[in-house]
């Protein structure tokens, strides 16, 4: 084979094809992985396993920038000038290597925290998860630098890896999917707080995304399906909480909505006030000077 590349292909291009050779080859070698891999995703997420797409999605990006160094690194191996270039560089390799240390510590921290993230799992890709105050969203991919949060106006939060593994995450999904929302509603003073109890219970009850997550031992004790409770009593109304849950976040959401409606227009036929806040205004009147006595 080497007599037959060396009979019809002039040396001088023996360099550059065998180069442009092995990239090929490392470009054909990627190609392939990344589709077997998709492959493996699909099949994943058609059976609704979260935790193994997490790894998956992490594997297939360290394998192919894997692939991709090793290739490069060969086709520079086989260059005789660059190797020349790299030998006369071997002097000053410490100090280049702490100059190298120093600009990727904050890239290599973010591998770290990825691999840290993967391997421990506090939150998987399709998570909803919130970071800090103001971020929320689903995960929607974990790579080699960074976790990418889709929010729930479709944009994307993207975060180091490195910041969010030392943040505290707060995920509606880890371990249990199910969801307690509470249903706080406000009635006057002159209302009757059984009958606003009354048909808290009922709304929540016949709404059909309500599941009842009492333990055995909970509903052998007779532990209330629904309950509804007295939280505060407030400057102008008496403040009512009913517990309610749900399969997942999203129909936590859902059902929230409806039930804060569907509540309100029982209120109104039932004759439960619901207090809007009051303002007092007092006039006072001028005084008089010209009927002030003289001193």
């Amino acid at each position: 084979m080497s007599d037959l590349f060396s009979k019809y292909i002039d040396p001088v291009f023996h360099l550059p094809i065998l180069v442009g050779v092995i990239i090929f080859l490392t470009i054909i070698v990627a190609s392939i992985t990344t589709r077997i891999i998709n492959l493996m995703i699909k099949r994943n997420q058609a059976a609704d396993d979260n935790e193994d797409v997490t790894n998956l999605v992490f594997f297939k990006r360290s394998v192919i920038v894997l692939i991709y160094l090793t290739g490069i690194s060969f086709a520079i191996y086989m260059i005789p000038q660059l190797r020349v270039i790299a030998a006369s560089l071997l002097a000053g390799a410490g100090l280049f290597a702490i100059a190298i240390g120093f600009a990727s510590q904050a890239a290599l921290a973010n591998v770290i925290g990825g691999l840290f993230i993967v391997m421990f799992k506090p939150y998987k890709i399709g998570d909803r998860i919130q970071v800090r105050t103001d971020l929320s969203g689903v995960v929607e991919d974990i790579n080699l630098r960074h976790t990418v949060i889709r929010n729930f106006e479709n944009k994307r939060i993207i975060i180091p890896n490195s910041v969010i593994s030392n943040e505290v995450v707060v995920n509606s999904n880890y371990e249990d999917n199910k969801i307690c929302k509470w249903i706080d509603m406000g009635i006057s003073y002159d209302s009757d707080v059984d009958l606003a109890k009354s048909i808290m219970k009922d709304e929540v009850l016949n709404h059909p995304l309500f599941v009842d997550n009492r333990t055995e031992e909970q509903i052998e004790d007779g532990e209330e399906i629904v309950p509804v409770r007295v939280i505060l009593m407030g400057e102008s109304s008496v403040n009512l909480r009913a517990w309610s849950w749900a399969e997942s976040p999203q129909d936590a959401f859902l059902m929230g909505c409806d039930l804060l409606e569907s509540i309100k227009k029982r209120f109104d036929r039932e004759g439960i006030e619901i207090p809007f806040p009051h303002r007092t205004l007092v006039y006072k009147e001028p005084k008089d000077k010209g009927s002030d006595p003289m001193p």
